[in-house]
């Protein structure tokens, strides 16, 4: 698939206008192919598969990803192996979002990768951009976290419930709170 200048853009983490109808177009389709998803029985395994398939970028054989799920353009996701994403996960993908293998996340969490200007005339005029965010292998994301823009968890950690991951995790370790701090180190 070919991707817009405009949209290859913003998630090269450079500022640019956001309002652009490439970049609206993709968030349309997103949206319209999120909704079916969301609408389809957990049942019918194959279709939704088809359609998470055609939506990320990658996504591993082994996977439960529970509906409602939203993201806003789905091919700059790439999922490994035994993910689990719980209700209301949602996905800001304006910029890559790499998550590894092992990787469970609780319900009612927010990634996000797109930063809008502090200036209101520019955040009005649409002025953004986007930096990517990482989540390595075996890390677990408790209920109800939000990771900001340009993170990277590190490998083994632990983000409890209700975080605000504001800046990196390192390896196996355990944070917690509003911002994210770390709490202890994980024994290997």
């Amino acid at each position: 698939m070919k991707i817009p200048e405009d949209i290859e853009q913003l998630k090269s983490g450079n500022w640019i206008n956001g309002f652009t109808d490439n970049i609206t177009a993709g968030l349309e389709k997103c949206e319209e192919q999120c909704f079916i998803l969301n609408s389809l029985p957990p049942s019918q395994k194959e279709r939704r598969l088809t359609i998470l398939r055609g939506l990320f970028g990658s996504i591993g054989e082994k996977y439960v990803l529970h509906s409602p799920f939203r993201c806003d353009f789905g091919f700059n996701i790439h999922i490994g192996e035994n993910f689990v994403g719980n209700f209301n996960l949602t996905i800001l993908d304006e910029a890559e979002v790499t998550i590894g293998d092992n990787v469970f996340i609780g319900p009612n969490v927010t990634i996000c990768t797109i930063i809008h200007s502090l200036d209101p005339h520019e955040r009005n005029e649409g002025i953004m951009r986007a930096r990517a965010v990482r989540i390595k292998d075996n890390v677990w994301i408790a209920a109800n976290v939000v990771i900001l823009p340009g993170v990277t968890v590190g490998e083994g950690a632990v983000i409890g419930a209700g975080s605000v991951v504001t800046k990196d995790v390192a390896p196996f370790t355990l944070v917690a709170g509003n911002p994210a701090r770390e709490i202890k180190k994980i024994p290997r």
